[in-house]
């Protein structure tokens, strides 16, 4: 628990937590495997959801060839409308405007995809960081780090809420507090010790 609310920092992963875009990724990536005859089956996909996309590929045996990944792309920008925030997400962010608490958004989903759904949503970050040449992508805590410190926080002083034991892991490497989100994409376990079932339970870590 972090007790001055204006220190407070919340860093929220996008799919799983902000965004539920699994639809979208079905379609994209099973018109994507069929395209380049991949045989890999979306559950299989799914399962390594949370690392940038052509680390995936590389996990599934796949050569990282950036086709495939345009592909999927442009898959997913054409069925865009198939991604939701969760209920009660806009609400909440609203809140934390109002409250004047930071946040900040940690992705592996491309800037383009990203910003799009920020802006539709209007959704206001205090910073959105994206895969890049530059930074390691999770579970590497780089843009974690680099959130923390172009917010002028304090490691002490944020939080990640994410939906993956890849999100964890990227949280622990950072050396900052952890939130999972049982709603999401990843499984249950006595991996984390705070967890929330919908969105608006974020309240429960802000000193009010």
């Amino acid at each position: 628990m972090i007790d001055n609310k204006e220190k407070l920092l919340f860093i929220f992963d996008l799919d799983g937590v902000i965004f539920d875009s699994k639809k979208n990724m079905e379609v994209a990536w099973n018109e994507t495997s069929k395209k380049f005859r991949l045989n890999i089956s979306f559950y299989r996909y799914f399962n390594e959801i949370g690392k940038p996309f052509l680390k995936i590929l590389k996990s599934l045996g796949i050569e990282q060839n950036k086709k495939i990944y345009e592909h999927f792309k442009k898959i997913s920008i054409r069925e865009i409308n198939k991604i939701k925030p969760y209920k009660g997400v806009i609400d909440q962010l609203k809140y934390l405007k109002k409250k004047k608490i930071k946040f900040s958004i940690v992705t592996s989903k491309d800037k383009v995809r990203t910003t799009f759904l920020l802006k539709k949503y209007d959704i206001r970050p205090d910073s959105v960081h994206c895969p890049n040449n530059k930074l390691r992508g999770k579970p590497f805590p780089d843009h974690l780090l680099y959130s923390i410190k172009k917010n002028k926080k304090k490691k002490e002083e944020a939080c990640f809420v994410g939906d993956t034991k890849i999100d964890y892991q990227a949280a622990k490497k950072a050396n900052i507090l952890f939130i999972f989100a049982k709603y999401g994409y990843g499984r249950n376990d006595k991996l984390y010790k705070y967890k929330i079932t919908n969105f608006k339970q974020i309240r429960r870590f802000i000193n009010d």
